[in-house]
């Protein structure tokens, strides 16, 4: 199940094992709370941490063991188990039976910020398996509208939108951002405000960067270049992430495979992938390459000593301006 559908799960009863798995920490970290608010009395006796890394072949005992201990003067007692990835035989040979039949008295979770090499743990029938990776823009949008109408602040949706946009729908992020924009004390919440207001992650300045050369407004992209590298006196970080931009283009151009499976394997939101995508249609397939091959190669020559870092980021600037 989707993170958004635990709550609605929770009031049906408890599941024996949980897996809250994703890159979402403010999910991750939500999630075990609800259940901790829902069914955990007396944490100082009920409740138990381990860590993952530390239970390898034999040591699993030990969190089996504890998946054994009756809870004191309640109903329920808690596990938790972080980043934990047993391997198909350590679970077969360990955990299997101890999951399958975990005692009513116990719920067991474990918090995985990825998936890991090891036992495909959210296939295995005995455990609940949550997804707590990051939310399209749709549902962080909807999240930020309805968090400033629960705090009697008006807004738009667009300015909402752009909140989820500029945090790259990281939760964590659009949690602080609209609690700032809460505490500011205008209501409504518009476009402009969050403009003036909300912090546009470094990535999505980046995304703002391109998306001016695909539009061929090139002096939107120096304008956002200069304030990139204001920021940070490394230039090369500019290069760096104009490289991984195009390059990330090029292969969501180039691609045959689905939009769920990219995303995975670039590490990005769909929705960003779906953007991404027109961007690459919009600049094209040769320009891409030509990108990807002239800012690889200028960061080349800097890193051996050819180029110096001012060097490399001219010379960028200009293969992207007038290449």
């Amino acid at each position: 199940m989707k993170y958004t559908e635990l709550k609605k799960d929770i009031f049906q009863g408890d599941r024996r094992v949980y897996l809250f798995e994703g890159e979402d920490a403010y999910f991750l970290g939500h999630a075990e709370e609800q259940v901790k608010a829902a069914f955990l009395t007396m944490p100082e006796l009920n409740y138990a941490s381990f860590d993952g890394a530390s239970l390898k072949g034999k040591a699993m005992a030990d969190l089996v063991t504890a998946m054994s201990v009756c809870p004191f003067m309640a109903d329920k007692r808690i596990i938790r188990v972080g980043e934990f990835y047993p391997t198909d035989a350590e679970y077969d040979k360990y955990l299997k039976p101890a999951f399958e039949n975990c005692p009513e008295t116990t719920i067991l979770m474990i918090v995985n910020r990825g998936a890991g090499k090891g036992a495909a743990l959210k296939r295995k029938k005995c455990i609940t398996y949550v997804d707590c990776s990051r939310a399209d823009e749709d549902t962080v949008t909807r999240w930020v509208y309805a968090t400033l109408k629960r705090a009697g602040v008006a807004s738009d949706v667009q300015a909402c939108r752009n909140v989820a946009a500029y945090c790259l729908c990281d939760m964590s992020r659009v949690e602080g951002e609209t609690k700032k924009l809460i505490e500011y004390g205008a209501s409504p919440v518009t476009a402009a405000v969050v403009d003036e207001l909300v912090y546009k992650d470094a990535d999505y300045r980046v995304y703002e960067m391109t998306d001016a050369i695909a539009a061929r407004n090139h002096s939107r992209f120096i304008s956002i270049c200069a304030e990139l590298t204001r920021r940070s006196s490394d230039r090369n970080m500019v290069v760096s992430a104009l490289h991984k931009y195009f390059k990330n283009l090029l292969v969501i151009s180039t691609s045959d495979v689905g939009t769920a499976r990219l995303a995975e394997a670039l590490k990005m939101p769909e929705f960003a992938v779906k953007r991404s995508a027109d961007r690459a249609r919009a600049i094209g397939r040769e320009r891409l390459k030509y990108y990807v091959d002239s800012l690889y190669a200028f960061s080349a020559r800097m890193r051996s000593g050819r180029l110096t870092a001012d060097g490399a980021f001219y010379s960028s600037l200009a293969a992207v301006l007038f290449g």
